[in-house]
C-alpha cells in the first residue's frame, strides 16, 4: 500500500490548488483523477464557454466606435470561433496540465477514486493511505430534473455537449435561464443557431437584482432569442427526425434540433464512498468553518460537493483555508467572502457581475440599505469603452455600518471592474475611507466617485 500525507480526489480547480499548495510546503500528496486534471471549468464550463461568447462581446464593441465599426463585416468566423474554443481547451488533452503537478512533486494517480476507510482511497484495485487527511474535490455534475420524457431523449446537451460542440445547430431549445442557460442562449444565437429559452420563475438570473435581469433580457431579445419566462416544462418529445418539442404548463411548446439542459447541478458525491463515513452518497457535504466534515478531522470538503459557493475561485479559496488548516494555520475569522454572496460574473454582453447582497436578500438578512446608482459607461471613460451601452452600477450601502455590503454592475465588459467592489465589501472599508480613493481620468472606474459623492 502506498502511503501519502494527503490524498485529493478530484483534480479540478480546488483539487489543484489544495494538492500544489500543500505539496509546495512539503508534504507528499498524491491526487486522483478519472477524467481531465483541471476539471469541469478547463474544458466544460469557463473556459470553454467564454472561448465562445468573446468573439461577440469584441465585435460589439468594435462596432460601438466609429472608425471601428466602418471596417467591422457584422459576420463571425464559427469556423475559426470554435478552433480557438478547442485551442484553449486543448483539444481537451491534459497533457499541458502535467508539468504544474509534477513541477511539485504531486502524485498523479488515474482512476476513479472512493474512500474506503478512515484515511483510505481506493483507486482501481489499489488501496492508497493518507497520513494527515483526504481532501473530497470531485465536482458536480448537471443536474437532470425528472420531467416527463426527458430521459428518452437521444443526444440531449448538458454544458459538456454545449461547450465542446464542434457544429452550430439551426435551432436549440435552452431549458433554465441561469448563468449555463443565458451564456449558452447567447453564444449560440450569435453563431446562427435560432434559441428558445425556456424559465420557470418570472425572470431570468432570478437570484441577481431585478435590473440586471432586465437588461440582459433585452439584450437577448434584441439579439433573436425567444425567451419564455414563467412557464415550466412539463414533458418532453422527439419525433422521427431528432426533432425535440418541449411541451410548458401554459399549454405553449418549442421545438429545436437541439436540447440543452441548464438546470442546476448537484454534487458529484453518488459513488465516492461518503456512506463509507456515514454521509448520504448523492447529497451534499456539510463542513465547518475549515471545510473540515464533522466528526471525520481528517475529512475535507472541497467546492462544489460542500455547495456553499459553487464558484471555480471560491474553489480555490476553500482550497487555500482547508490546507492552510492542515498546515496547522487557521484563518477561519477571515473568509467572510465564503458564502452564497460570493463575486460572480455572468460573461453575456451585457455582462453582469456581482459581489455581496442583492436589495432582496439584504432585506432578508434584516440590513436596512441605502442604494446608490449609476450608469456604469455615463462618464468620460465611456465615451471609449462601452459607448452608447446599456448599463447600471447600484451598490448596497448599511445605513448602521456605512459600508458597501452589495455592488451589481451591469454592461460591455465590466468584469474586472468586481474586484474593487469585493475588496470594499470583504474588507469592510467605510464609505467615507473609500471616498479618498480616487479613480483615474478618463476611465470607467469614475463610477465610485457616485458613491463617493
Amino acid at each position: 500500500m502506498r502511503t501519502f500525507d494527503v490524498v485529493v480526489i478530484g483534480a479540478g480547480p480546488a483539487g489543484e490548488v489544495a494538492a500544489g499548495r500543500l505539496a509546495e510546503r512539503g508534504l507528499d500528496v498524491a491526487i486522483v483523477e478519472d477524467r481531465l486534471v483541471g476539471g469541469e471549468c478547463a474544458y466544460w464550463a469557463c473556459m470553454p464557454s467564454k472561448a465562445l461568447l468573446r468573439p461577440y462581446e469584441a465585435l460589439a464593441e468594435a462596432k460601438r466606435n466609429p472608425g471601428a465599426a466602418e471596417a467591422v463585416t457584422g459576420a463571425l468566423d464559427v469556423a475559426a470561433v470554435l478552433a480557438r474554443r478547442d485551442e484553449i481547451i486543448h483539444d481537451l488533452d491534459d497533457s499541458a496540465q502535467l508539468p504544474w503537478l509534477e513541477d511539485r512533486k504531486v502524485t498523479l494517480i488515474r482512476g476513479h477514486g472512493r474512500i474506503s476507510g478512515e484515511r483510505r482511497v481506493t483507486v482501481g484495485d489499489e488501496e492508497v493511505e493518507a497520513r494527515k487527511a483526504v481532501f473530497l474535490a470531485p465536482g458536480s455534475l448537471p443536474l437532470m430534473p425528472p420531467i416527463e420524457g426527458l430521459d428518452t431523449i437521444d443526444g440531449a446537451w448538458t454544458n459538456r455537449e454545449a461547450t465542446t460542440a464542434k457544429q452550430i445547430p439551426e435551432s436549440m431549445v435552452v431549458m433554465g435561464g441561469g448563468v449555463v442557460g443565458v451564456e449558452m442562449s447567447q453564444a449560440f444565437q450569435t453563431l446562427g443557431c435560432q434559441v428558445t429559452l425556456i424559465e420557470g420563475a418570472r425572470r431570468l438570473l432570478p437570484n441577481e437584482e431585478e435590473f440586471a435581469c432586465v437588461q440582459l433580457t433585452e439584450a437577448l431579445e434584441h439579439y433573436g432569442v425567444n425567451i419564455r419566462t414563467g412557464r415550466k416544462a412539463t414533458k418532453v418529445e422527439q419525433a422521427d427526425d431528432g426533432m425535440v418539442t418541449v411541451h410548458m404548463d401554459d399549454g405553449t411548446s418549442a421545438t429545436g434540433e437541439r436540447l440543452l439542459i441548464a438546470l442546476g447541478r448537484e454534487p458529484s458525491t453518488k459513488d465516492v464512498g461518503v456512506e463509507v463515513v456515514g454521509l448520504e452518497p448523492g447529497k451534499l457535504v456539510e463542513v465547518d468553518e475549515h471545510h473540515r466534515v464533522p466528526g471525520h478531522e481528517w475529512l475535507y470538503a472541497l467546492g462544489d460537493v460542500n455547495g456553499i459557493s459553487l464558484f471555480t475561485h471560491m474553489g480555490k479559496y476553500q482550497a487555500r483555508l482547508a490546507a492552510d488548516h492542515v498546515l496547522g494555520e487557521d484563518h477561519s475569522a477571515q473568509h467572510g467572502a465564503n458564502g452564497k454572496q460570493s463575486p460572480r460574473v455572468v460573461f453575456t454582453e451585457p455582462q453582469v457581475a456581482a459581489v455581496g447582497h442583492t436589495s432582496e436578500t439584504a432585506a432578508d438578512a434584516g440590513i436596512e440599505v441605502e442604494i446608490v446608482e449609476t450608469s456604469t459607461s455615463g462618464n468620460a471613460g465611456g465615451s471609449f469603452y462601452g459607448r452608447n451601452a446599456e448599463g447600471t452600477a447600484r451598490w448596497l450601502v448599511d445605513k448602521e455600518r456605512g459600508v458597501v455590503v452589495g455592488c451589481t454592475i451591469t454592461g460591455a465588459e465590466v468584469a474586472d471592474f468586481l474586484h474593487a467592489a469585493t475588496i470594499a465589501i470583504v474588507g469592510e472599508v467605510p464609505v467615507a475611507r473609500l471616498a479618498h480613493a480616487v479613480p483615474s481620468f478618463p476611465t470607467r472606474s469614475e463610477i465610485w466617485l457616485k458613491l463617493a459623492g
